[in-house]
């Protein structure tokens, strides 16, 4: 074996939420521990991702197992090496170090026998599990996350920037009706809010266009009313833009709680499909994980196994419902104060849980992916892959409120989306972060 190629040994967590993690490491040495197929086993008989996951390391497994012997290796494409620890091979000193009646400790052991049988090559163990890790370190063991998919949260992408420019250029806006960029590289549909540098109350705030290398006006949200809303803030002013805007099927809203990324996300939509008729039907889901302890089995139909999920939702439609219907006086079939049900019933509304939106085709609808945070890279790509034609899809979330084990505010879905997806004519997203839903809530998101 070459002293150069690298050994890395991966845990169970790794491989289910990336079953081709595995063939990242370019052309060193992969080593699956036993004990790790045989976790992975135990999760294989479920519908949901991670089940759905544990069977394609089965078959990736079951495709190279034929192309060589696991047990000595299969070479890859890249030139590196897969190969299956069949012995949960442990050290002396591992025994004397570690209790191996335990997985963690066996991979970490596993992770021990490379490093004393390859002493040139510099062992890893890569594993999303915090308290592994610390484990591995303390005897001897370099460890590390996977990281294939982080985004370094602190230069996240924020939809728009700040900029101050002379008097003449903000003037020449009033004669062209837009400034020609000069100041270098912009995403599509990126926002900036010019300033006057003689005067800082003169702010104008324009969207980029790369197809004309320029600024123009917001042209869709104009300060109107979005079913019984309006913007509070300038932040909210540049979300309303891009989700009024037809052009765009694909738009991500990040932010803290409070912040109106929902309610925006469903005014916009309801404008879409009840006002303008745009769309045939707005689709909400979101993803099913409970914040705290989960309720376990609960009786009913799908409809009422999902209300409690669904709650979030039911608020903010109750306040555009009352906000709309105060204001205009609309009704659905003559009935004074229509319901979300009543919305659901004649067909504008549709609440899917998330579980079952796989192998589904929406074209001509309006889609709101709420808690998008809690989604994997693979979960997000397969969502946004049912988007038909003449769908919008919008994503809202909070990078920081995750609630999905070994996902954080790199990792996530819809942080992945973001980052990977901002320099796309078909593509915005606007990250908010002025509270509005009360001074109270407002506070906690800024202390908690």
């Amino acid at each position: 074996m070459e002293s150069q190629q690298k050994i890395f040994i991966l845990d169970t967590n790794v491989l289910i939420h990336n079953p081709q993690a595995m063939f990242s490491f370019d052309e060193h040495r992969v080593v699956i521990p036993i004990v790790v197929i045989e976790e992975v086993d135990t999760f294989k008989k479920g519908v949901d991702e991670k089940s759905r996951n544990a069977r394609q390391i089965g078959r990736y497994l079951d495709s190279l197992r034929q192309q060589g012997s696991l047990q000595d290796g299969v070479p890859t494409e890249r030139g590196g090496i897969i190969q299956v620890s069949v012995n949960q091979e442990v050290t002396e000193a591992a025994s004397r170090l570690l209790f191996l009646d335990r997985n963690d400790n066996l991979i970490i052991g596993t992770a021990l026998y490379f490093k004393k049988k390859y002493p040139d090559s510099e062992v890893t163990l890569v594993s999303k599990d915090v308290n592994v890790r610390i484990k591995a370190d303390s005897v001897g063991i370099n460890a590390e996350n996977f990281e294939t998919d982080t985004i370094k949260y602190d230069e996240f992408y924020t939809g728009w920037q700040a900029m101050e420019v002379a008097s003449e250029v903000l003037s020449s806006l009033k004669s062209n009706k837009y400034i020609s960029n000069i100041w270098g590289s912009y995403h599509p549909h990126e926002f900036v809010r010019f300033q006057d540098e003689a005067d800082d109350t003169v702010i104008h705030t324009l969207k980029y266009m790369s197809s004309s290398n320029t600024f123009y006006p917001l042209q869709n949200y104009l300060g109107q009313e979005v079913f019984g809303i309006t913007a509070r803030n300038f932040e909210q002013e540049m979300a309303l833009e891009l989700l009024l805007d037809d052009t765009i099927p694909l738009v991500s809203l990040s932010g803290k709680a409070g912040t109106g990324k929902t309610l925006l996300a469903m005014a916009a939509g309801l404008q879409k499909v009840v006002e303008e008729s745009r769309y045939s039907r707005l689709v909400i889901s979101r993803p099913i994980s409970p914040l705290g302890k989960d309720l376990g089995y609960l009786p009913g139909t799908k409809a009422e196994k999902f209300n409690p999920w669904m709650q979030p939702i039911y608020d903010n439609m109750d306040i555009l419902l009352s906000l709309h219907d105060d204001k205009k006086g609309n009704s659905i079939k003559n009935k004074k104060r229509p319901s979300i049900f009543d919305y659901i019933d004649y067909g504008f509304l549709e609440l899917e849980p998330l579980t079952y939106i796989r192998g589904r085709s929406l074209p001509d609808q309006f889609i709101i992916i709420d808690e998008a945070q809690n989604l994997t890279p693979h979960e997000m790509k397969t969502i946004i892959t049912r988007a038909g034609e003449n769908t919008k899809l919008v994503l809202t979330g909070d990078p920081y409120q995750i609630d999905i084990p070994y996902l954080d505010s790199q990792s996530n879905g819809l942080s992945v989306a973001v980052e990977k997806l901002k320099g796309e004519e078909m593509v915005g997203h606007m990250t908010l972060d002025k509270g509005e839903r009360s001074k109270l809530a407002d506070l906690a998101a800024k202390y908690f």
